[in-house]
């Protein structure tokens, strides 16, 4: 796996700290991670992606002359099966194992050779990880360009509706009503649809994902995006200490779950592929929001501050944002029996 990773608290808490998320298993392979800037992770891998396909197609170059030319059938074989699965990402792994088994056994010249690039034997999953503050704003020109390409890159947003780690400015994923910096006042514009101006292009898988609302909904995103031969989005709720929770962070999941419930998040997927099954290529994942909207709102600082400082502005904008939330939601709905009648 190969992650490029956005400068932010992603990056922070992904390598910088004193602990890492990341892990080898028991052959010691483990994702390979780079940061470059805060502006231009998507661009920064889509040139991993580039690098490492030019690399594979040449080994598969070499690899095809080798199959047709070697005279040891087991090496004969391993090359075969390594060609006939080398787009695979599930297959690719055993087979790569395999024919490495066959070029140490060879002990030719070119065998040697291939072997001096066997990390590129495997085909790699391409990831790139960033917060919303990346996603939505200052590299967004970059994310809708790799996205638009139709490469195999899958991108992961923590969307925490701020640029957390510079302070807490507002951003265009802040959502109506909610203080921050440069919005102490309430934001007075809805947040961007980052996932419906993907879907658009029709050939991106694109989902909203919130662990802590529906763990199975998100592992299945995340497992459909990767098998997904195309680019992938996962935009993930991400609970932050600039929400000002009243409950503590330590009750992050529990706010995912109330967001969903109340509508003020929403979880789907479109899966594009579905749609040569002739299947429903959009699903709802959300049930009906329940009614605890302006509740879920009282429960955060970022929205009960403006309530103490302009009282008034509140009561313009929360029902507002209620009212837009519960639209949503019935859009998404009928964006459902849209794409079921085609």
């Amino acid at each position: 796996m190969y992650i490029a990773n956005a400068t932010g608290c992603s990056s922070i808490w992904g390598n910088s700290f004193h602990s890492t998320p990341y892990k080898v298993n028991d052959k010691g392979e483990g994702p390979a991670w780079s940061n470059s800037l805060f502006e231009d992770a998507a661009e920064f891998g889509y040139g991993m992606l580039l690098a490492e396909e030019t690399i594979r197609e040449r080994l598969r170059e070499k690899i095809g002359i080798l199959e047709k030319e070697t005279a040891d059938k087991e090496l004969k074989e391993a090359c075969g099966n390594w060609l006939d699965t080398w787009n695979d990402f599930y297959a690719n792994g055993p087979a790569s194992e395999r024919l490495i088994r066959a070029l140490c056994a060879a002990r030719c010249e070119e065998a040697d050779r291939l072997l001096g690039e066997r990390n590129f034997f495997s085909k790699k999953s391409k990831w790139v990880f960033g917060g919303d503050g990346w996603a939505y704003d200052i590299g967004f020109g970059g994310l809708d360009h790799v996205l638009a390409s139709r490469r195999n890159i899958n991108i992961l947003v923590f969307d925490t509706e701020v640029y957390s780690n510079t302070g807490g400015q507002a951003s265009k994923a802040t959502p109506l009503g909610a203080t921050a910096l440069f919005a102490a006042g309430g934001k007075r514009t809805r947040k961007k649809d980052l996932a419906g101006m993907m879907i658009s292009y029709g050939y991106v898988y694109v989902a909203q994902i919130a662990m802590g609302a529906d763990y199975a909904q998100t592992v299945k995103a995340i497992q459909e995006a990767e098998q997904y031969d195309g680019p992938s989005l996962l935009i993930a709720y991400a609970p932050c200490i600039n929400h000002g929770i009243r409950a503590g962070m330590g009750s992050s999941q529990h706010e995912e779950e109330k967001a969903v419930k109340a509508g003020y998040f929403t979880l789907f997927r479109y899966h594009p592929g579905l749609r040569k099954e002739g299947k429903n290529p959009f699903m709802l994942d959300s049930p009906e929001p329940d009614g605890s909207y302006r509740e879920f709102l009282e429960g955060e600082i970022r929205y009960t501050a403006l309530q103490k400082t302009k009282p008034e502005v509140a009561g313009e904008l929360f029902p507002e944002a209620e009212e837009y939330a519960k639209n949503r939601y019935r859009y998404w709905k009928r964006v459902t029996e849209m794409y079921g009648k085609l």
